[in-house]
């Protein structure tokens, strides 16, 4: 397992090591003790959830309040995305800084989003699944959202139209009046 670190050290993307033939291909997604040893931490996942978008959907920037925060391990196992995480930890040098990556079932990467981070996804194919592991159960009651394209955070996204996103995602919070880690 290579990982890759990004511009927000807690944020890091972990790329498979990929073995085929002209049978089809293995890899291991997962390794508790690789991802423990990567993270420093013991993390605990409690919840897998798996999404089908068709192109030009966004969703997000999701994340959850404490007590119910969600570290979150995220691929996109059909098709690709443009994957986004941001700080939003106010005690944080990287307060408000974003990074983004591309996942796809061609490059089988995973993004690790630590608690204490917005998250989300723009499908750049016709459709994509999207798989992650969350460190929490959803809580509706802790539910949280920032606009997608908040002049604050300044995202690039890969877009050539607007997005299609859900009434909940229109409706989101600016950044500077979204509620923030500590």
């Amino acid at each position: 397992m290579n990982i890759i670190k990004t511009e927000i050290p807690e944020v890091m993307i972990f790329e498979p090591k990929v073995f085929g033939d002209d049978r089809g291909f293995f890899f291991e997604s997962f390794s508790q003790r690789i991802f423990e040893d990567a993270v420093g931490h013991k993390v605990e996942f409690v919840q897998d959830n798996h999404s089908k978008s068709v192109k030009g959907v966004l969703r997000g920037l999701h994340y959850q309040l404490a007590p119910h925060a969600q570290g979150k391990l995220v691929r996109c196992v059909a098709g690709e995305v443009f994957d986004v995480a941001v700080d939003i930890r106010k005690s944080s040098a990287t307060f408000g800084q974003w990074v983004g990556a591309n996942l796809s079932a061609a490059n089988k990467r995973q993004l690790w989003i630590p608690e204490g981070f917005a998250h989300g996804f723009l499908v750049l194919s016709d459709s994509a699944e999207f798989v992650y592991k969350t460190t929490n159960y959803y809580a509706a009651n802790s539910e949280q959202g920032i606009i997608w394209n908040d002049k604050s955070l300044n995202i690039c996204w890969p877009l050539s139209d607007e997005p299609v996103l859900s009434s909940k995602d229109s409706l989101a919070n600016t950044f500077s009046n979204a509620i923030h880690f500590e």
